[in-house]
């Protein structure tokens, strides 16, 4: 803020959005730009309390709603995501990861005067389950996608992050999920068990909804549960070992056996699980932890059926 002008702040590496974002506020009274190329490099000058943060979807080398969430509760003022014309989940998604609302490009006057008149107040706060007991930063609230995968089934964000036949996670999500949940058991120090479990051949959609009902059952609101692939699922389970992750999987493959369920040509469902851990000298990268328990999956379902933990 300089000369008592409040400050529009664009993270972009694009020039031509820069160039964009310095016009359209040339038509504003009382705002001027500033931009800047890292989120480090934004929270190293904080901006103040009435300033506004635009957060350019294709910033080069980072996941925008990443930044979103690490923005939450340090970055005192609004926050929107800038997405192309006719982006159907960006809004729902910007708002999961605690931003305030989402621009399309280009930038222009009208759409920043519209923005800032509905948004005049303090963003509303995460629900108290959105932040970390432990560490204080933002999480993404799983118990608040469950919570409106419920009640509006149809949602964008349901649709965007959500595998339309059991509800779980997608395959996109569970990818970037791994990857912020390996950095956080490293930076922690605390375990994270990566189970790959699935069956061979197909189900129809009641018994893949049965089957991830007995998986919600087994599984606490801290793990990541989500569909791999048309016969398999892949869970992240935070702050458990083996012998927890191992605990889990024993308990959905009794409770699918008691529950008969059966596949496309009347079979009961061979239940197969691949755990892997980390920490463990092995397990150096995320991408370890997902291939040795994909691996061991794999072992499994070759023996018959079963939980392979190591070798």
């Amino acid at each position: 803020m300089a000369d008592g002008l409040r400050t529009i702040h664009i993270l972009t590496t694009d020039e031509t959005l820069l160039a964009q974002g310095r016009a359209a506020a040339s038509a504003l009274e009382g705002w001027e730009i500033s931009g800047v190329e890292t989120v480090e490099g934004l929270l190293a000058r904080p901006p103040v309390a009435g300033d506004v943060i635009l957060i350019d979807k294709w910033l080069r080398g980072a996941n925008v709603y990443e930044i979103c969430r690490k923005l939450t509760g340090r970055a005192r003022c609004r926050t929107f995501v800038l997405a192309e014309h006719g982006n159907q989940s960006g809004e729902a998604i910007a708002h999961f990861c605690g931003a305030s609302g989402l621009m399309t490009r280009p930038i222009t006057a009208s759409q920043l005067r519209e923005a800032l008149a509905d948004h005049a107040g303090p963003r509303p706060p995460l629900p108290q389950d959105a932040r970390s007991k432990d560490s204080g930063r933002p999480e993404l609230p799983e118990d608040l996608l469950k919570d409106i995968a419920t009640e509006r089934p149809n949602s964008s964000l349901v649709s965007a992050l959500t595998d339309p036949e059991t509800s779980l996670f997608n395959y996109a999500f569970l990818n970037y999920k791994l990857d912020e949940e390996f950095k956080r058991a490293q930076r922690f120090g605390e375990p994270l068990s990566c189970v790959m479990l699935g069956f061979e051949g197909q189900a129809d959609s009641s018994v893949l909804s049965q089957l991830a009902g007995i998986i919600l059952g087994a599984s606490r609101d801290t793990d990541v549960l989500g569909r791999f692939d048309e016969s398999s699922f892949l869970f992240l389970l935070p702050r458990t070992g083996p012998d927890g992750a191992r605990v889990m999987a024993e308990r959905v493959r009794s409770s699918a056996e008691e529950s008969g369920l059966r596949d496309l040509v009347g079979d009961a469902l061979q239940i197969s699980v691949g755990i892997s851990c980390a920490p463990h000298p092995d397990v150096r990268r995320r991408e370890d932890l997902y291939a040795q328990a994909r691996e061991r999956f794999f072992a499994a379902r070759q023996s018959g059926g079963g939980v392979v933990t190591g070798v």
